[in-house]
């Protein structure tokens, strides 16, 4: 097939590189000329395990090219994707001003049928809008159709989601769109969820709500365990083995980040107000999600007593592991507070280094973990990258000015610790640990 993606950010490569993969012919659009210009070189502006490689493969087969001219891939192309930044704004609403853009500019190079797919992150009723949008500036006689296919992309992990993902929901409102889209995505083999456009836009939404209500219910119940000397660890694994919970998002820590969870919760909890309805279990998540990092920081305090002057390192910058992004991670705000209480910060990631710079002043950006800890009165540890689990603690304990680490994703095994002579605490773990 010939098919568009309108939008080069994580979404919209992972979905470009992957259907040119599948033997597809793909244009990927972004306005960045300088990003287009990089892409071309084979250049990829974001840090995705594998993506590098697709990319670079399939621009040699010439399966894959990159354009900032929206109407160049809709002359091209019959099946254009709509993955543009859907950001909140202050109102908590999803601004929908690049999907409105990228819908009339569609309209106004049509030259005969296209399906447009909403590919972004929406509320509710964006199809809807998006159709009128089509329909207001379409400049000739032709048909269209309007379908929603939510993605379902972990960072760090999006290719191998896109290539065996769980379910692939489709929102359709004709045979053809339905027909196009299920030819599309025959060669994964997956489960096809065939639904009206409204109830594929409601499956993000919903999805990533549950999925954070997850988290924050397993961090309410950490606090607890503190509280009486429980270990969160075993009673997740105990609440994990019930089919009906299952294990996964059940990890007690920092609380969540990134540009999904925060964002989408925000613009449910909005879409909510507007049909009338006040969603105050998602607002319950939110707050709790918030105090997780002010209460590693209590921690930090009981601990060190006065933070003025302190040297900290800092494991781990960016929201999750396997990637570069620093989109709500918990990282900055905890870094920030710290810094305010007169903290000094020494602090190393992987990744997402490059990107912090910009972000956070007087921090000391080191060469590997080792580095971090050198002279530093303790170690926290924000982000839960493989190549932490893997320290020499016996080299750590050696250069930290004093044997203390906290642990904000529950990483390492508290009694071996114990063992080895450091204060260890973590979240959820007792008192004793935390």
């Amino acid at each position: 097939m010939k098919i568009s993606v309108i939008g080069s950010g994580y979404v919209g490569l992972v979905t470009g590189a992957c259907l040119a993969e599948l033997g597809n012919f793909v244009i990927c659009v972004d306005n960045n000329a300088k990003k287009i210009a990089s892409l071309k070189k084979g250049i990829i502006p974001i840090y995705e395990p594998g993506l590098d490689e697709l990319i670079k493969n399939n621009l040699k087969k010439k399966k894959l090219q990159f354009s900032s001219s929206i109407k160049e891939a809709v002359q091209k192309t019959e099946v254009i994707f709509i993955a543009v930044g859907t950001p909140s704004l202050e109102n908590g609403e999803a601004d929908l001003t690049g999907i409105e853009k990228v819908a009339r500019t569609i309209a106004q190079n049509m030259d005969s049928y296209r399906l447009v797919v909403e590919k972004s992150t929406v509320p509710v009723e964006t199809g809807e809008w998006v159709k009128h949008t089509i329909t207001t500036y379409i400049k000739r006689k032709v048909k269209f159709d309007v379908a929603s296919n939510p993605e379902f992309l972990r960072e760090g992990q999006a290719i191998n989601d896109f290539m065996h993902p769980d379910r692939i929901v489709l929102g359709v409102e004709s045979k053809k769109a339905k027909d196009l889209l299920i030819t599309l995505y025959k060669p994964l083999g997956a489960s096809l969820i065939v639904t009206s456009i409204k109830s594929a836009e409601l499956i993000k939404h919903a999805s990533n709500a549950f999925l954070a209500t997850k988290i924050s219910f397993i961090n309410a119940l950490a606090r607890i365990c503190d509280e009486v000397g429980a270990d969160v660890e075993e009673v997740a694994r105990g609440m994990g083995l019930d089919k009906r919970i299952g294990r996964a998002f059940l990890n007690a820590g920092l609380g969540y980040g990134g540009s999904c969870f925060p964002k989408d919760l925000d613009a449910f909890i909005t879409i909510a107000q507007k049909l009338g309805y006040d969603f105050e279990l998602l607002k319950v998540v939110k707050d709790i999600n918030e105090q997780q990092k002010s209460f590693m920081l209590r921690k930090m305090k009981d601990k060190l007593w006065i933070i003025k002057d302190k040297i900290i390192g800092v494991l781990g910058l960016s929201f999750k592991p396997d990637t570069d992004d620093i989109r709500n991670a918990p990282s900055l705000d905890i870094i920030r507070s710290l810094q305010q209480e007169g903290a000094k910060i020494r602090a190393y990631d992987p990744q997402a280094m490059e990107k912090t710079r910009f972000l956070l002043k007087d921090v000391v950006f080191c060469k590997d973990p080792y580095e971090a800890c050198k002279a530093s009165d303790c170690l926290l540890v924000v982000t839960e990258w493989n190549e932490f689990k893997e320290l020499d603690f016996a080299r750590v304990k050696r250069l930290l000015k004093r044997p203390l680490i906290f642990d904000g994703r529950n990483m390492y095994e508290p009694q071996s610790l114990k063992k080895m002579g450091f204060t260890y605490i973590s979240v959820g773990r007792g008192k004793g640990s935390g």
